[in-house]
Parts: structure tokens; C-alpha cells; sequence
């Protein structure tokens, strides 16, 4: 699903990224955990083409995004990866259904189908009846609900989600769990999860653990075989 192979990044004198390679499986809900500026938030955007590595490669369902021009890569990243932030970003003068509908809008889909696919959406996540609320008035569990249904609306490959609890109380955190791994079960949908949260950390498949922009080791939950692995440094000009 994804094959990411030597990636590097600088931001100035400072090497955030030092030559990350990292396979996910389709289906896996893989949490990346480490301490402040370990170079999380940074892979994960570069995962999810926000950002452009200074060098090594990125395959995601088949195809490497660097050789993609800017106008293929929108398209790319609109229809095959959904993100989810620790702070839902929903556009407050739209309702939870439009706010929904905005991805497959720009994926060129039709109002009958965007608003059919939302609305399917909306009754998997047990929100139907809050269609036509504004943000301002959805709890703060229920925002992020919205978000993940937003970041679904396409049917992307893959799920990136940055600190997506760090925002929710105990009982909204627990439900934002069990619909993660809901979703994988019954959809096969794949996550990539940054998160201090060692609860979440701890549910997740695989946890990649990261330090001063390299992997220090990963623990594999799903009884595989996996070794503790420490990545050196690759030399960059």
C-alpha cells in the first residue's frame, strides 16, 4: 500500500527527516510515536504529498507521487488520501453534510452523488440526525466524526491523521478508537496515525517509533515477527 525508501528532508541547516524507509500494508492502523521533533508531522505530511522530501522515493497504491506534476498530484492526494487533524477544520458556515461533500465536490463528482455518499457516511457514523447542524453546534466527538466521514467521502487508499484524539475528552477518545478499527474491519480502510497517545498507540497494529528524524524500532501487535530496528543516518549532499 505504501513503500516509502530513503526519504530526507531539511528545513534550512536543520535535518528533520534522515532516511526513513517504511512499508505499510493495505488494511494496517499504524501508529508513529515520538517525542517533539522527532520528524512525525513532518513524514506524515510528505506521505500525503503536502510536502516534497529532498530526496528518496514514495510509492502509495501503486504509484510514485514524485513523479506526479503539481495538477496530477492534487487529483492524486483528493482521491486517494483522506486526513484527519487534531483539530477537526471544518468550514463553519456549512453544515456537517456539505462540509462532508466538499472533497468529492473537488473530485468533480455530481451533487446527487456527493450528497448520497455523505449521507452514507453520516448513518455509519450514527450522526444521520445531525446532517443539517453547523459546527457550532456538534460536540466536540462529533466534529471529528464529521472529519473522518469528510476524509471517506472518496474512498482514499489511505487515512493520515495527525494528533486525531488530542482534541477529545476520555468517552470521545474511546469512540474515535473504535471507529478507526471499525472502519479497517469493515472496510479495509488503512490509517496512518501521529499520536502522543499512548492509549492509541497501544490499539493500533504496529507502532513506529521515531527519534531525531530517524526510526528507532517498531512494536508489531498482530503477531508477526518483527525485529527492533534502528535506521543510521544517510549521507545527504
Amino acid at each position: 500500500m505504501i513503500d516509502i525508501k530513503n526519504i530526507t528532508k531539511s528545513f534550512g541547516n536543520l535535518q528533520v527527516l534522515k532516511g526513513i524507509s517504511l512499508h505499510i500494508n493495505k488494511g494496517e492502523v499504524v501508529s508513529i510515536v515520538g517525542p517533539s521533533g522527532a520528524g512525525k508531522t513532518t513524514l506524515l505530511q510528505i506521505i500525503g504529498t503536502l510536502d516534497k522530501p529532498d530526496s528518496g522515493t514514495i510509492t502509495i497504491d501503486g504509484t510514485n507521487v514524485e513523479t506526479l506534476g503539481q495538477k496530477k498530484l492534487s487529483e492524486f492526494r483528493n482521491q486517494h488520501i483522506g486526513f484527519v487533524f487534531q483539530f477537526h477544520q471544518l468550514l463553519p458556515e456549512f453544515t456537517a453534510l456539505e462540509n462532508i461533500m466538499i472533497p468529492a465536490f473537488i473530485a468533480g463528482k455530481s451533487k446527487s452523488e456527493a450528497e448520497k455518499r455523505a449521507k452514507e457516511l453520516l448513518d455509519f457514523m450514527g450522526l444521520a440526525d445531525r446532517a443539517s447542524h453547523k459546527p457550532n453546534e456538534l460536540s466536540g466527538g462529533e466534529k471529528q466524526r464529521i472529519a473522518v466521514a469528510r476524509a471517506l467521502v472518496n474512498n482514499p487508499a489511505v487515512i493520515l491523521a495527525d494528533e486525531p484524539s488530542g482534541s477529545l475528552d476520555s468517552k470521545n477518545k474511546i469512540e474515535l478508537y473504535n471507529l478507526f478499527f471499525r472502519l479497517r474491519n469493515e472496510m479495509g480502510q488503512t490509517f496512518v496515525i501521529v499520536t502522543h497517545d499512548e492509549q492509541l498507540a497501544e490499539l493500533t497494529d504496529r507502532t513506529i517509533h521515531m527519534k531525531d528524524g530517524l526510526l528507532t524500532g517498531e512494536e508489531d501487535k498482530t503477531g508477526n515477527n518483527t525485529e527492533e530496528t534502528v535506521q543510521e543516518p544517510k549521507e545527504t549532499i
